[in-house]
């Protein structure tokens, strides 16, 4: 069918008062009904996120029975016992999300798959650690992670406990594509399912089994347990498991910030419920200075992304995501040493758009850094094939974008796990009369001074898609040489698998395919682009050390700056 074509079966089909409505409102406007019909909400090895709203290019009740009912048709392939083990499903906050899940529940159960699905909004990594205390064969958490309100998504989870891996996302795509009506899909009625055993409602016993696995993160008793604490989990899920976990860790003097604290997903006190942005802190910051507070911690919704802003005495200073990894990763490193517990083949993973940092912290404590593509799912990867041949044992893996994992115990970033370890950092080093900041000058004097930056264009729609794609084909097709005045010195395609070298050979490249480019350059600077995953952006990220904080700086603006000249 035509754009027009999927518009008037829209128009005529048994939809919720809120599609119907609308579609109503877009009659005559061909830009707004081909944005809603001229695709299907792509479906990559994380699942599928878009704007809520009707059509098949949106998110809303057909399109996640579209999505649920490839993933039955993948499990039913696999056999009875996979259906038998089943598939844990969680959500968020967000709009529609407890609607959604319940949805997919009734398609899976139509099909005689077994589901497993929480009675409240629970986080991303507690979906995981679930998935993997049931056996479950997989999982699905609906969850828009930190986008705007106007998003949702359907996203994957493999029986690791990780996002699926591409090739099982790929015979899902191929379950979906074979689904000629979208409005025939059976969903099974829920009660009727409950009464068959095939849909089970889970939460206390699931929390109790997280909140246990929290607690072996401690390792330290020397801590400064009045450290005073602001948490906010910005209207999401990770009330409930980081205010348990801080309490049950030995933290008393914890202030949530209240009006952030109920479950709301229209998220009326944040314009953008990241933690990666400033003002996702003006809250927070707000109480801290009634409170006192020494460590400022925020969650997004499906409390997958962790921010943290420390005092410095006159103000609330945010850490990036590259500067806590790194303060994190040096704390574990050094807790083990100390301890004796730091194994003889440990490593850390971390991605090709994570500052090279942490690469040298690890090299001081004789451990391997191994480098992954951008995506939680290529560190979790490395997890399970470290523990399949025993050659690394994981210690830590990270990523710039907030996420950060200390024990596999989840399969996906876990803001629950950092805050709780966060907090077990800097009230460790509250007892040597240090705040977190003092800790990063101090890796900073030792391991030079690393600046990173993130910047995006956004590429919405249909056009905006071409015009990414030119613009990256145009890339390659005229290399730079130097950029922002110094020597490209590699040139690393991930979308060939090949490194271009200074001498001009080239070298095969170890990662996945994917629409990457990585320049590095002379001076050990590097640029690196890659158009997002999950939102209708490319990104273009820079990395620098140098001696002083002040040259650090100054080549950061240079490499921007060629940037700001490149995209005009």
């Amino acid at each position: 069918m035509n754009v027009t074509e999927l518009y008037q079966e829209w128009r005529q089909a048994d939809l919720p008062d809120d599609l119907k409505e609308e579609l109503y409102r877009i009659e005559g406007d061909p830009a707004a009904i081909e944005d809603r019909f001229y695709q299907h909400l792509s479906f990559g090895t994380a699942g599928m996120r878009g704007v809520l709203g009707a059509g098949t290019n949106r998110m809303n009740l057909f399109t996640i029975r579209r999505a649920a009912e490839g993933l039955a048709c993948y499990i039913e392939s696999k056999g009875e016992e996979a259906k038998k083990r089943g598939v844990v499903i969680a959500y968020d906050t967000r709009h529609f999300s407890k609607a959604f899940a319940v949805e997919t529940a009734r398609v899976l159960g139509a099909h005689g798959v077994s589901t497993y699905v929480y009675k409240e909004p629970r986080p991303t990594p507690q979906l995981s650690f679930t998935a993997r205390a049931l056996n479950a064969f997989a999982g699905v958490v609906i969850t828009a992670s930190h986008n705007p309100k106007q998003y949702n998504g359907f996203k994957v989870y493999g029986e690791d406990g990780a996002q699926l891996v591409p090739s099982a996302a790929k015979e899902i795509v191929r379950h979906m594509e074979k689904i000629e009506n979208l409005f025939g899909i059976e969903a099974a009625d829920a009660e009727v399912l409950e009464t068959q055993g095939l849909l089970h409602w889970i939460l206390e016993e699931f929390d109790e089994a997280y909140l246990e696995r929290l607690m072996t993160l401690k390792e330290r008793s020397d801590l400064d347990f009045g450290l005073r604490i602001v948490y906010t989990p910005l209207h999401g899920t990770g009330y409930v498991p980081v205010t348990r976990g801080l309490q049950a860790f030995g933290f008393a003097n914890v202030h949530v910030v209240e009006a952030q604290a109920s479950p709301d997903g229209s998220f009326p006190t944040v314009a953008y419920p990241n933690p990666e942005e400033p003002a996702a802190f003006e809250l927070a910051m707000e109480l801290g200075q009634i409170t006192g507070a020494d460590l400022l911690l925020a969650t997004d919704p499906d409390a997958d992304r962790l921010g943290v802003a420390v005092w410095n005495g006159e103000q609330y200073v945010l850490l990036t995501g590259n500067q806590l990894g790194a303060l994190l990763l040096h704390y574990l490193l050094e807790t083990k040493k100390e301890q004796g517990t730091l194994p003889e083949n440990g490593a850390m993973v971390k991605t090709i758009v994570t500052s090279e940092m942490g690469a040298a912290i690890a090299r001081k404590y004789g451990v391997d850094t191994i480098n992954t593509l951008t995506g939680f799912k290529y560190i979790a990867e490395k997890i399970e094939e470290f523990e399949k041949t025993g050659a690394h044992t994981f210690l830590f893996g990270y990523e710039e974008s907030y996420g950060y994992l200390i024990e596999p115990f989840a399969r996906d970033k876990d803001a629950v796990q950092v805050a709780i370890k966060v907090a077990e950092m800097a009230a460790h080093y509250a007892t040597k009369g240090k705040t977190l900041l003092d800790v990063l000058e101090d890796l900073y004097k030792e391991f030079g001074y690393y600046r990173e930056a993130l910047v995006s264009k956004v590429f919405e729609g249909k056009d905006g898609q071409v015009e990414m794609r030119v613009l990256l084909d145009g890339l390659r097709s005229h290399l730079p040489k130097e950029i922002a005045g110094v020597r490209v010195v590699r040139v690393e395609d991930y979308l060939s698998g090949t490194a271009l070298l200074k001498d001009g050979s080239t070298a095969a490249l170890a990662l996945p395919q994917e629409n990457v480019l990585k320049f590095v350059l002379a001076d050990e600077s590097w640029v690196t682009i890659r158009p997002s995953g999950t939102e209708p952006k490319c990104k273009f990220y820079f990395g620098v050390v140098k001696e002083s904080k002040e040259a650090a700086e100054k080549r950061l603006q240079e490499l921007t700056g060629w940037f700001q000249h490149f995209i005009s």
